[in-house]
């Protein structure tokens, strides 16, 4: 048989999956993506998403509806008549909507469900110092990301990755996995298993003003925080009165009896900012209405007082 399939997602996350799936020959009947924004200086630029940027390119059907409930909404998916939807970084779906096709609607998620149930798995896995974390396709449910699962892949978290990093290379982990899945789904090939609900843990957005990075902690924790939240929203502490994004840092256990929050440096081509057990040392920064710098390129326009 051949899938007709409703593709839905927004972000540069979103874009390998849809691609496979067009790569693949699969009937994409319609891509539905959140609705453009205004950006740029002044606000004066029409920011299409990411997925409509490819959807334009490869002259897919897109949708870009305000409310997902709207009647003319439902009665346009309804006339689409898809087998199956594949939902990848998109918003909550009502009900109406994910229950509509023949095979349902499933969903792929940054992290090992029951794991990080969320919007933010990526980034609390790191900031919990895990060192391992993958993506999960699952059947969609009324409450959110609990759903049978269908399949999980995992990945290693390295100490000094990123949620950048990690996230580039689950976007191309997870694109196999949504392949996988339909594939499974269209031969009817597959064993759902239930969710432990007693092993679920969150994984809630992140706001920039709980993004201050305390010092007050062993390195491990400040470094793990740091790196959770890089490059986006991004860990920050303050300097001069000025934010100072801390973007990309490793760990120096060397001792000391500074305060915690103490920046030392030789203003050449180091930066390190005490812990209670040590420092991080500082790789890339970013000072407020500055440009984002490897520490060496920051320190050629800018000097710590000694």
């Amino acid at each position: 048989m051949s899938l007709k399939i409703i593709f839905m997602g927004t972000p540069d996350f979103a874009v390998p999956s849809l691609n496979i799936l067009v790569e693949n020959g699969y009937n994409v009947v319609a891509v539905i993506t959140a609705t453009d924004k205004m950006g740029g200086r002044g606000n004066k630029k029409v920011l299409q998403p990411a997925v409509k940027k490819y959807a334009l390119e490869k002259g897919l059907n897109i949708l870009q509806p305000k409310n997902l409930k709207s009647p003319e909404f439902v009665e346009e998916l309804k006339k689409l008549e898809a087998d199956l939807q594949v939902v990848v970084a998109f918003r909550m779906l009502p009900q109406i909507v994910w229950a509509m096709p023949k095979y349902g609607t499933f969903n792929l998620h940054g992290s090992l469900l029951p794991l990080y149930r969320g919007a933010a798995p990526i980034n609390w896995a790191i900031i919990n110092g895990d060192k391992e974390t993958g993506v999960t396709s699952f059947f969609i449910q009324q409450e959110i990301d609990t759903g049978d699962l269908l399949f999980q892949e995992r990945m290693p978290i390295g100490e000094n990755d990123t949620a950048g990093m990690v996230h580039d290379r689950m976007m191309t982990l997870g694109a196999e996995v949504v392949l996988k899945s339909v594939r499974a789904i269209e031969k009817e090939e597959f064993n759902l298993q239930k969710q432990d609900d007693q092993l679920a843990t969150k994984a809630p957005k992140i706001y920039r003003e709980t993004c201050e990075i305390n010092f007050d902690q062993p390195t491990e924790k400040v470094h793990n925080f740091i790196r959770g939240l890089s490059p986006y929203p991004a860990a920050w502490t303050t300097h001069g009165g000025l934010q100072l994004k801390i973007l990309q840092t490793t760990k120096d256990l060397q001792s000391h009896e500074l305060k915690a929050g103490t920046i030392v440096s030789d203003n050449k081509k180091e930066i390190k900012i005490a812990t209670q057990d040590g420092f991080v040392k500082v790789h890339e920064l970013q000072l407020q209405g500055k440009k984002r710098l490897k520490t060496r390129d920051f320190l050629n326009g800018f000097s710590f007082d000694a």
